[in-house]
C-alpha cells in the first residue's frame, strides 16, 4: 500500500482506500482512456499508425493526482497504465477493416471482443515475463516511458516542476502546434515533420539517433538493387522488404544478448539452488512468478479456445502463431526500448510468411491467426513501456499489473466498437485500397496497416521465398554486429554510433520512411549537442531528468494533445 500524502486535498480519497483505486480505475478506463482510445482509431485508420497513449495518459492524469503531492506520481501512472492499454486496444480496430476489404464473413460483436479479451490478457502476461529482462537487466531507454516518468515527477512535486515546467511546457507547446500545423500547411506534409519523432530523438540521443539515419540511408541507396533481383517492383518503397531484414538482425542481436545473459545467469543460479534462498527483491518490484506462468498459460489456453470453438479456425495455427507471440513480444519490446517504434505490423506479417512455410492458404484464417501476434505484441510492449516508467518511479508492479488488465477490458470493446463507428461515418474505408491504382487511393485515408495486412494475406497463394531470404539475411547481420560489440566494446562515439552501430537502433530505419529516420536522428544530434554544452545539473534533480528529455517529452506530449484533438473533431463532424 502507498504511503498516505501529507498534502491530500481533503475532498480526495484517501491513498489505499477503495475509493482512491476506484477513482484513478474509473479516471483510466471510462475517460482518458477512450479519449486516447479515439485518437488511436482515427490515427490507425487514416495513417497506419498511432501515437502509444502513455505520455498523453500520465500528462492528464497527473492533473487528477496533483492533490497528493509527490505521491501522486503513482496513482497517475496507474491511470496512464490503463488509459494507454485502452488506446493500443482501439487501434486494433483495423482488423474488421480488413474483414471488409477481403469480403470475409464477421464475426458477432461479442465473439471479436471475447478474442480480443483473451489474446490481451495473454499479451499483457509474456510482456510481464520479460521485464526482468527488458527493464531490470537491459535497463532500455523506452523513450515514451522516460517521457511518463519524467512528466509525473515533475507535475506531482512542486520542486520539480518549477525547475522543468519552461523544458515541458515549452516542448508540449511546440508538439500541439506542429501535430495542429501538419495537416494545414503544405510545407510540413511534405517533409513529414513528426514532432513525437523529433522528441524520441532527444530523449534516446545520438548514440541512437545517428544509427537509425543510417539504417534508413542504407535501405534507400539499396533500393535499386532490390528491384534488379526482383525483390521490390519498380516504385515499391524500400521498407517494403527492409522491414524484414530489420526484424531479422533484431533477431540476430537479441539472440546474442540474452546468450550472454543466460551464460552469465547460469553459474549464479547454480550457486543459489544450493545456498541458502536469495534476498527477496524490493516490494515495489516484486512479482509472483509462479502465478504469472499460470496466467500466461490459462488465456494462452482460453486464446485457443475462443479462435477455435467459437471462430472455427484450425488449431495449428492459431497454436504456431500462439507461440511466435513469445518471439515477438521480446523482439519489438527491445525495438520500443531502443527507439519507441513498436513494429506490430511487421510481426503480424512475418507470422503469416512463417504460417506460410507450413502449409497456410486461407487468408482469412492468416488473418485471424494473425491478430494474435498484432494484439499480443502490442499490448505486451505497453506493459514493458508502462514498466519502465514503474521502474523509474518504484511504482508496485502488481497494481500496475491490475490496472492494465482494466484498461483490456475496456479496451477490447472500444476495439469493435469504433471498427464499427468509423466504418460507418467515413464509406471510404470500406473501399479495398489494393485493389486501386496509385492516384485512386484517398490521400487523407491511407489506412497503411490494414493495407499491408491485406497485401501479405492475398500474396498466400503465391509464395514469395525471398521474404524468408530476407529475414535470414536480417538474423545474420544483427548477429554479427551485436557479436563484434560484444568483443570491441566501442566507447568512442564514431565506433558506437557510426562505425559499429547498435543493431537494435539500426534496424529502426528499415520500419520507417526515411523522413521518418531522418527526423529522429536529427533529435538525437541536438539533444546530444545541447547537453554537451549545458552546465552541470543540481545533485537533488533525478538522474534521467535532463533538460533536452524534458523538452523531447513534451514534444510527444503535445503531438499526441494534436492527434486527439484531431480525431474527435473529424469523428464529430462525420457523425453530426
Amino acid at each position: 500500500m502507498l504511503r498516505t500524502s501529507e498534502k491530500r486535498w481533503r475532498w480526495l480519497p484517501a491513498e489505499g482506500s477503495w475509493a482512491y483505486y476506484a477513482l484513478l480505475a474509473a479516471t483510466g478506463m471510462l475517460v482518458l482512456g477512450p479519449l486516447a482510445g479515439v485518437t488511436a482509431a482515427y490515427m490507425n485508420f487514416s495513417l497506419g499508425f498511432f501515437v502509444g497513449g502513455q505520455v498523453l495518459a500520465g500528462l492528464l492524469g497527473s492533473a487528477v493526482t496533483a492533490g497528493y503531492g509527490a505521491q501522486g506520481k503513482h496513482g497517475a501512472n496507474y491511470i496512464q497504465t490503463a488509459a494507454a492499454s485502452v488506446a493500443s486496444m482501439s487501434g486494433m480496430g483495423v482488423l474488421v477493416q480488413a474483414m471488409v476489404w477481403m469480403d470475409l464473413p464477421q464475426p458477432p460483436a461479442w465473439q471479436l471482443v471475447a478474442y480480443f479479451i483473451c489474446i490481451g490478457m495473454f499479451g499483457v502476461g509474456v510482456g510481464m515475463l520479460y521485464t526482468p529482462i527488458l527493464v531490470d537487466r537491459l535497463r532500455l531507454a523506452f523513450p515514451s516511458g522516460l517521457a511518463v516518468a519524467n512528466i509525473l515527477r515533475a507535475l506531482t512535486d512542486t520542486a520539480l516542476l518549477k525547475r522543468s515546467v519552461k523544458q515541458l511546457g515549452g516542448g508540449a507547446a511546440a508538439g500541439l502546434l506542429t501535430g495542429l500545423a501538419a495537416t494545414r500547411v503544405a510545407f510540413i506534409g511534405s517533409i513529414e515533420l513528426s514532432a513525437s519523432t523529433f522528441g524520441a530523438g532527444m530523449v534516446v540521443g545520438a548514440r541512437i539517433g545517428i544509427p537509425a539515419v543510417i539504417g534508413g540511408l542504407i535501405g534507400w541507396v539499396t533500393q535499386p538493387f532490390f528491384v534488379s533481383i526482383g525483390w521490390l517492383e519498380p516504385g515499391d518503397p524500400f521498407r517494403k522488404i527492409m522491414f524484414l531484414i530489420a526484424l531479422g538482425t533484431i533477431m540476430g542481436a537479441a539472440a546474442v544478448d540474452l546468450g550472454l545473459i543466460f551464460w552469465r545467469a547460469w553459474p549464479g543460479a547454480r550457486r543459489r539452488l544450493a545456498q541458502d534462498p536469495p534476498p527477496e527483491a524490493d516490494d515495489w518490484r516484486r512479482v509472483h512468478r509462479g502465478r504469472l506462468w499460470l496466467w500466461v498459460l490459462a488465456w494462452g489456453a482460453a486464446t485457443l479456445a475462443t479462435g477455435h470453438l467459437l471462430l472455427r479456425q484450425p488449431l495449428l495455427f492459431l497454436a504456431l502463431a500462439t507461440a511466435l507471440v513469445f518471439l515477438f513480444a521480446l523482439v519489438n519490446g527491445i525495438s520500443v526500448g531502443v527507439s519507441d517504434s513498436n513494429p506490430i505490423s511487421s510481426a503480424f506479417v512475418v507470422s503469416v510468411v512463417v504460417m506460410a512455410m507450413v502449409g497456410l492458404a486461407d487468408p482469412g484464417v492468416g488473418l485471424m491467426a494473425g491478430a494474435i501476434l498484432l494484439v499480443s505484441t502490442s499490448v505486451a510492449c505497453d506493459m514493458q513501456q508502462d514498466r519502465s516508467t514503474g521502474w523509474r518511479l518504484g511504482t508496485p508492479r502488481v497494481l500496475q499489473f491490475r490496472y492494465q488488465v482494466l484498461g483490456i477490458l475496456v479496451g477490447a470493446v472500444l476495439a469493435v466498437v469504433f471498427a464499427r463507428v468509423f466504418l460507418a461515418a467515413y464509406p471510404v474505408l470500406l473501399l479495398d485500397q489494393t485493389a486501386m491504382k496509385a492516384g485512386q487511393q484517398p490521400a487523407e485515408w491511407s489506412s497503411a496497416m490494414t493495407y499491408k495486412f491485406v497485401g501479405v494475406l492475398r500474396s498466400l497463394t503465391d509464395d514469395k521465398p525471398y521474404q524468408r531470404t530476407a529475414i535470414l539475411v536480417g538474423v545474420a547481420i544483427g548477429f554479427a554486429i551485436e557479436l563484434a560489440r560484444k568483443w570491441v566494446r566501442p566507447r568512442r562515439f564514431i565506433v558506437d554510433a557510426v562505425l559499429l552501430p547498435s543493431p537494435y537502433a539500426l534496424s529502426f530505419g528499415g520500419f520507417v520512411n526515411l523522413p521518418t529516420s531522418l527526423w529522429l536522428g536529427a533529435g538525437g544530434v541536438v539533444a546530444s549537442l545541447i547537453e554537451a554544452r549545458a552546465p552541470k545539473r543540481r545533485d537533488d534533480v533525478p538522474e534521467d531528468m535532463s533538460g533536452t528529455s524534458l523538452f523531447g517529452g513534451g514534444l510527444i506530449a503535445g503531438d499526441a494533445l494534436a492527434a486527439l484533438g484531431i480525431g474527435i473533431t473529424g469523428l464529430l463532424a462525420a457523425v453530426l
